[in-house]
């Protein structure tokens, strides 16, 4: 609770949240993420504590019920129309408004401070570093504020905030006053509120980000690629009768024993039962006769004018298996949280489970920007041919996802709106490209008009580092990839799996690591992503220099390597494996 909340029981915080914000390209800038949070969020907890706080702009569902929420009148009629709704009967009016992604209780303190310091003034504004006041971030005398607002008429809407300026005011310099106009100005709050993690935090930032997928009961087989949502339980005993263990020979009791003449082989059909004293040639796999007691591989067996017995040199062993030793009904086969591999269906058919519950697949869309990128045909001057688009199915696919579709994007302005509105069908997004050309550039555009919540705001690695990653309002995941060949396949195959495992809740797999033995050299000031092989002697060696442009790098490649900032020589690194 912030020092003018606690001294002042008249207070009201006005939380401006309005406006069409054309500079960034109509998005709703007030839910912008700036440091894992909205900006309107950030504001909420400036003031929180304040016996009243309004939000004035358009009506949000998630706010908690004890916020006041109006809108300007008329709609759209600017900041100092925005402040008429401030009631009149406060003794104290803070005023802040929703862009503000560093703006804490302190900034507010501070204001309240220069307030109760200067008791003939009507308001204390902020300035900025520049000095400039911020008249959207100030604390008023209730009073002064209603009647400068009723000096300018009924109809305060399009007036400029300097309007309001009375003509006793004080100025502070309060921290947290930069403001997020402009893509620029997001940009560089982002990156300046950590959202730039290095990648092991990258990964884990953008797996506790994603939004579950529902639980879907599936046939066994077709379960391949998804996460158990539950643990996998065995609704039979294995085996499910007692069965032989080698070829050989049941028998019943101690021996010697005479030899039946029927014989019983693995899937057979028909009974006969053992008396005590007997024996019958059995298969592999074969259901024991009742009246076995146990089975007699035919290394141990002698067989004499139709009498079985056993050496008097060989082992006493059972080669059965009895009902039940692997499992029984109700043992966890797997646990939830599993990748669905083959072992896993082939478990699920021993234990004679039909339905499996899952999460997933996740199902991939990518797209591969540019208009200088050709997939087919004769190239034309200035265009490059398409490497990366025939393989990266294959990538996805190692990554544990499926391609739900793909398709190649025009250098358009609305290009990027289109893709995230129209591929309702993937559970994740994949473009390559476009994530390099600075703060403003259209892919992060877009993703601010889409409501996206920025979640990975570039990364401390080379090469790779300006990739981007967020989540869409309805949960779909997006992956920006540099448009290099090397780096959006590393990238790829760094981050891909967190969003998979985010989204299936599965358990992230124990990281290969192994030591590198040129570290020293290929180490630099952060994580670089560098093609590896392995030496004789279990060590690996990675590659300084590398083309970027193509995949030829990769070839007799079996990994890449995640090389630490100043990694000495020998020292243990993560390693991702290459598809095969």
């Amino acid at each position: 609770m912030s020092m003018l909340s606690d001294s002042v029981s008249g207070s009201e915080a006005v939380i401006v949240a309005g406006g069409r914000a054309t500079r960034m390209g109509g998005a709703d800038k007030p839910a912008l993420v700036v440091a894992g949070r909205s900006m309107l969020d950030t504001a909420l907890a400036a003031v929180e504590g304040f016996p009243r706080i309004t939000v004035v702009g358009p009506h949000r569902d998630d706010l908690d019920p004890a916020v006041v929420q109006t809108q300007e009148s008329p709609i759209g009629g600017g900041p100092v129309a925005a402040l008429a709704s401030a009631d009149p009967a406060a003794e104290i009016v803070v005023i802040l408004a929703a862009d503000l992604p560093f703006v804490t209780a302190e900034s507010i303190a501070v204001l309240a401070g220069a307030l109760d310091a200067a008791p003939d003034a009507d308001a204390a504004f902020a300035v900025d570093n520049d000095g400039n006041l911020q008249f959207l971030l100030a604390a008023w005398r209730g009073r002064a504020l209603s009647t400068r607002l009723s000096a300018l008429g009924p109809d305060p809407s399009g007036l400029p905030m300097k309007a309001l300026l009375p003509e006793h005011y004080v100025t502070v310099a309060v921290p947290g006053t930069e403001d997020c106009d402009t893509p620029d100005d997001l940009h560089r709050a982002r990156v300046a509120t950590g959202t730039r993690a290095d990648p092991k935090e990258a990964r884990k930032i953008l797996r506790d980000a994603q939004r579950p997928l529902p639980i879907r009961s599936v046939a066994r087989d077709g379960a391949f690629g998804a996460t158990l949502a539950s643990p996998l339980v065995a609704a039979a005993p294995l085996p499910p009768a007692a069965t032989s263990a080698m070829d050989g020979y049941a028998v019943s009791g101690a021996g010697p024993w005479t030899l039946r003449t029927e014989v019983r082989y693995a899937g057979a059909a028909g009974e006969f039962a053992l008396n005590p004293g007997e024996a019958a040639r059995i298969a592999t796999g074969a259901h024991l006769p009742s009246g076995a007691t146990s089975v007699v591989r035919d290394e141990y067996i002698l067989v004499e004018d139709g009498i079985v017995t056993r050496p008097p040199d060989a082992p006493v062993r059972d080669d059965f298996r009895g009902i039940g030793e692997e499992w029984e009904p109700g043992y966890i086969l797997a646990e939830a949280g599993s990748a669905v591999t083959p072992a896993i269906v082939s478990t699920a058919a021993s234990g004679e489970v039909s339905h499996i519950h899952v999460r997933g697949p996740v199902r991939v869309h990518l797209a591969l920007t540019g208009d200088e990128i050709r997939r087919s045909g004769p190239l034309f001057e200035g265009q490059t041919r398409d490497s990366l688009g025939p393989v990266l199915p294959q990538f996805v696919s190692w990554c544990g996802a499926e391609v739900a579709g793909d398709e190649h994007l025009r250098d358009t302005a609305d290009a990027f709106d289109v893709l995230l509105r129209t591929t309702t069908d993937a559970d994740a997004i994949v473009i390559v490209g476009a994530t390099g050309r600075g703060a403003a550039d259209q892919l992060r555009s877009a993703l601010d008009r889409a409501g996206a919540s920025a979640v990975v705001e570039r990364v401390r690695c080379k090469p790779g580092g300006s990739q981007v990653a967020a989540v869409l309002p309805d949960g779909r995941a997006v992956l920006g990839l540099p448009g290099n060949p090397v780096a959006a396949l590393a990238t790829l195959l760094v981050m891909l799996p967190a969003i998979v495992d985010g989204r299936t809740l599965r358990t992230p797999a124990t990281p290969l690591t192994a030591p590198l033995a040129n570290a020293s050299e290929v180490a630099g000031d952060i994580t670089r992503f560098l093609p590896a092989r392995q030496l004789d002697n279990g060590k690996w060696l990675c590659d300084n220099t590398i083309r970027t442009s193509h995949l030829a790098g990769l070839i007799g490649r079996s990994a890449i390597a995640l090389v630490p900032p100043n990694a000495a020589d020998g020292d243990t690194v993560e390693l991702v494996l290459l598809p095969r």
